[in-house]
């Protein structure tokens, strides 16, 4: 049985990692103004938003997650007729309402399949499954790395779905932002209260970060640093006694807003790498989504790996 993946681009994965295992991207239209982005973590793309330094201006984007009919088309043109189970992922629904155009779109997709691999002369039934990550950015990226290990191993649609559900509960996404003004206004705009006017204003006067994270769909803050590099330590110190405690999932991926050879400048980053090194643990590196940098601004850095529970101590 062929089988494949899809996901939607607020998945932080890298490039290299998305082209070797074929891995098909629903895109999600940014409108900046009169400004138009594709974001399909296309790198030039990505570093076409970046160019363009629109800074403040980023945070009143409008986002359009890939449409049903957009998602429908992608499958009963091109995926129906290349494989015969497709694994779709997306970033918590408690976020994005990609996960329900995609659930929505897969009705259709089932009723009309047969007609489609028929006149391509494909033979045989499809299937589809959709898997909510439970998590977003970097902390999308577990499940989905799990899934190419799965399929690598050809293992059956019904082990994979059942193992990429317990990856997804046990995904932890946190994040290290720049400017909490920025995240305060892009929340106001979408109507999240998660970050108020006051810790933004205390945040910027003392120069204290919130440290984020997002577990089982749910974001909130767990631990305040002062200042950036500081912040970045302590995350990436967090993160390397995660990787030594062991992993559900041998890979960690950091995300970052910008130009990715930042990250191995941040304090505690090549601490980490060595830690996953050590301990046979993949380190991936990602471009941060423009959806990403849309909604928490630009120079953030995000890292997501599966573990089991624990208490967040920073």
């Amino acid at each position: 049985m062929r089988m494949g993946l899809a996901i939607d681009a607020a998945c932080d994965l890298s490039q290299e990692f998305l082209q070797k295992h074929d891995i098909a991207v629903m895109p999600i239209t940014v409108r900046i103004d009169r400004e138009v982005f594709m974001d399909d973590r296309r790198p030039e793309e990505i570093q076409r938003f970046i160019n363009r330094r629109l800074g403040n201006r980023s945070h009143s984007a409008e986002t359009e997650p890939c449409p049903v009919e957009e998602v429908q088309k992608l499958f009963l043109e091109k995926l129906v007729l290349e494989q015969d189970c497709v694994f779709c992922l997306t970033i918590t629904a408690t976020r994005s309402p990609i996960n329900e155009h995609v659930n929505k779109a897969s009705f259709a997709i089932l009723k009309n399949y047969r007609q489609a691999r028929d006149q391509a002369g494909v033979p045989g039934p499809f299937m589809m499954r959709v898997v909510d990550t439970r998590n977003i950015f970097a902390g999308a990226a577990p499940a989905i790395y799990e899934a190419t290990r799965l399929i690598a191993a050809d293992e059956p649609p019904a082990a994979i779905r059942e193992r990429l559900t317990h990856v997804a509960n046990h995904s932890y996404g946190y994040m290290l932002p720049r400017d909490l003004y920025y995240l305060r206004a892009r929340a106001k705009k979408k109507n999240d209260r998660s970050v108020g006017l006051v810790s933004a204003m205390l945040g910027s006067a003392l120069d204290i970060k919130p440290i984020l994270r997002c577990f089982q769909g749910e974001t909130g803050p767990v631990g305040k640093v002062r200042g950036f590099e500081q912040g970045a330590e302590a995350l990436f110190g967090y993160v390397t006694k995660r990787v030594r405690a062991g992993l559900i999932v041998p890979m960690v991926c950091a995300s970052y807003g910008g130009d990715l050879a930042v990250l191995e400048h941040l304090p505690g980053y090549l601490e980490l790498r060595q830690a996953c090194e050590e301990c046979g643990v993949e380190l991936m590196e990602a471009p941060m989504s423009i959806t990403g940098m849309v909604n928490v601004g630009e120079g953030a850095v995000t890292v997501g790996f599966a573990a089991e529970d624990h208490v967040a101590e920073f």
